[in-house]
Order: structure tokens, then sequence, then C-alpha cells
């Protein structure tokens, strides 16, 4: 589309030139004086096309494609660690603020049939007003790291004891440290605990936490299709419609789902509020509710750890359990698998071929192994 559309600016600036010389040259002036300036806006206008055949654009000078959505983001904030901010999911924890600025959303059960949301955000510095925040399950800390996020919670239980004392793992505790968070007067406690992000760059300085990328992850993360040729699923023989996602039989408080909209490509999500009632699931910050072009529902072993209902879940596995895909109004059967604490989460189709997403935000549905839900 560029080039043609070069291509006609160029022809019409030939042509207007070839116009005014045809109108201003005298009879005493010779042709080559005209055809020199037709050649300097041939040569300018051939740079230009060729540049936009290269990829070339100046509306991206000094920005790069992110590894978490694929889209054109600032250099500098691309080279930040993101982070992964722990935020509780029942009803009297809503409205969320922020949440919708997440380049990937995390969800899966804890204690209690409850779910707990992680939000990998990146550019993170100008959303201001984040969260509401919880405490940390040790599973998703392993979710975490294989983005090299620093990790934002209140607290956690022992069981992620561990992994929080590995040398690797970074972390900003509000249980321990006050900035970057505040609690809030217009709620109770624990449900009034917010992120200034604005104040995150001199709490890592204070914490002595490296903000760059360290390099630990692998080179990239998802595989993303290339804009101009989306994966629309459709080579996929075995590929369903889907435009009508049901949570539900999971995640049986919150009863997430998710309805398509042709439009735009995106899955907008609806969940639980309160008094039996369900609705658009909404940015306190901005009044936008969360949507996403990719989700994957993810099938993990499981356990229960004890009386108190904490769970372990298998999040480093390389055997290929069970996934699915969704994007672009279909859904598809895969596999998953990852190799190492640093490993990004990887996905397979039936033949052994990693997955591409779409360009946009990704929502990840953990579910217990043999967990279910309905689509239609």
């Amino acid at each position: 589309m560029k080039i043609r559309k070069l291509s006609g600016i160029l022809l019409a600036s030939v042509t207007a030139l070839l116009v005014m010389t045809s109108c201003s040259i005298r009879s005493d002036e010779t042709a080559s004086e005209a055809s020199l300036v037709i050649d300097e806006v041939l040569d300018n206008n051939t740079e230009a096309v060729e540049g936009a055949a290269s990829g070339e654009d100046e509306s991206h000078e000094g920005m790069v494609r992110s590894r978490l959505t694929y889209e054109w983001i600032d250099e500098d904030a691309a080279n930040l660690r993101p982070l992964a901010v722990m935020i509780p999911n029942e009803s009297s924890a809503i409205p969320h603020y922020g949440l919708s600025q997440a380049s990937v959303l995390y969800e899966c059960l804890i204690e209690g049939n409850m779910t707990r949301l992680m939000g990998i955000f990146e550019d993170y510095e100008g959303i201001g007003k984040l969260g509401n925040i919880r405490s940390l399950r040790d599973y998703y800390a392993y979710w975490a790291l294989e983005w090299d996020a620093v990790l934002c919670h209140f607290g956690a239980p022992y069981y992620a004891d561990d992994i929080l004392a590995e040398e690797t793992t970074d972390d900003l505790d509000g249980n321990v440290i006050t900035a970057p968070y505040y609690r809030s007067s217009d709620r109770s406690a624990p449900h009034n605990a917010y992120l200034d992000t604005t104040q995150v760059a001199d709490a890592l300085e204070a914490q002595d936490i490296e903000a760059n990328d360290r390099g630990l992850t692998d080179s990239y993360h998802y595989l993303f299709a290339d804009e101009s040729s989306p994966n629309t699923l459709t080579q996929y023989t075995d590929a369903e419609n889907c435009t009508m996602l049901d949570m539900s039989a999971s995640y049986p408080l919150t009863r997430c789902y998710f309805q398509y909209d042709a439009e735009d490509g995106l899955y907008y999500r609806f969940q639980y509020l309160s008094g039996g009632t369900d609705g658009p699931h909404i940015d306190g910050a901005n009044g936008e509710q969360l949507s996403f072009t990719n989700i994957i529902i993810q099938s993990v072993e499981y356990e229960v750890r004890d009386e108190n209902g904490y769970l372990w879940f298998n999040t480093t596995d390389t055997s290929g359990q069970d996934a699915w895909y969704i994007t672009a109004g279909k859904i598809i059967k895969c596999t998953w698998k990852k190799e190492s604490t640093f490993g990004a989460t990887r996905y397979y189709d039936e033949n052994g071929n990693e997955i591409e997403l779409n360009t946009g935000k990704t929502m990840v549905l953990i579910i217990e192994e043999g967990g279910e839900f309905s689509y239609e």
C-alpha cells in the first residue's frame, strides 16, 4: 500500500513539474535544465519508494517491536524489564485500575476457587495508578521469570520463599517497603493497595534492582505472525469457530467469558461482578473493557498442597501438555512446553510447528489438568 501511495505521489509530482516547466521555460532556455530538475524529483521519490519497500517508516524511528505484543514501542521502554503485578479478582476487588495496559495477562486458580490475575506491564511509567495489589503465589513467579519481570506484590505464603530467595528473582514487596505503594481511602483493606508506576524507577534504584533487561531469557518469547499475513487459523483443518469462550467451568467464582468482535478482531472480557450479575470487565482508570487479540488456554498438572487449599502448578514441563489457541474467531488444539525457569512457555500445533500469535495483547488462562471450558 505504501509503495502504491508513494508511486502515486511520484507520478503527481512529475506531472505537476512538467506542467510547471512547460509554462515557465522561456524559448531561449534549454530542455536539459528542466530535465535535470525532473531527474532530481525522480531520484528523491525513488529513494522514498525503496525505503517503503524495505519496511522503513519514519514514524517508527527510535522504536522497536515489543517482544510481548509485537506492536511498535519506544526503544527505551523495550529495554526495561517489565513489571509482573499480582492483582486480586474477587468481586470486592473490582474495579481494577490500569489493568487494560497489561501486554500479557495471566489468570489462574488460587485457594478457595478464587482466581488471581498477573499482568505483565511494559512501558509502565505513564500508567500511574495500578492495582489493587495482593499477595503472590509461587507458580505465578515462574511465569513472571520467563519475561525477566520484577514481581510486584504484597507478601506471599511460605511456599514462595524459595523462589523469592533466588539471587535472580527481583521483587518489590509492599509488606517490606513503602514506595512505590500506597493505600487509598475509598475502600477497605486489603483491596486498597495500589502501585504508583511513576515511582517504580526510584524504588528499583533504592532496592538495588537492575531496571533494564538482564539477558537471562530466551532471545524471543512468543512467535508472531507478520502483520501483513496474520494467522487466521484457517490453514488448520480441525480449526473450529470460537466467537464466545466460557471459562466458568474452570473458574467457578469469577465465571469469566469472552466475546469476539469481528470488526476489530478482539475478544472482550466479561466476568462476575457482584450481586449475582456479570458484565464487562472494565478498567476503572480509563473506562475501557479488557480485550485481547490472542487467548491461550493452558492445561497444567496441579496438586492441593494442604488443608488451606493452597495449590501447586507444574510450570516447567517438557512432555507437551494440552493447550488451545484462540484468535480471529477460531480455536485449535495445541500443546505447550517450558524447558527452564527463564525459558519461554512455547506452544506447538499438531505438526510440531510453533504457533504464530497475532500482533496485540494476549490472555493466558491456566486451568487445572482435566479442567473444562466451552465455546461456540
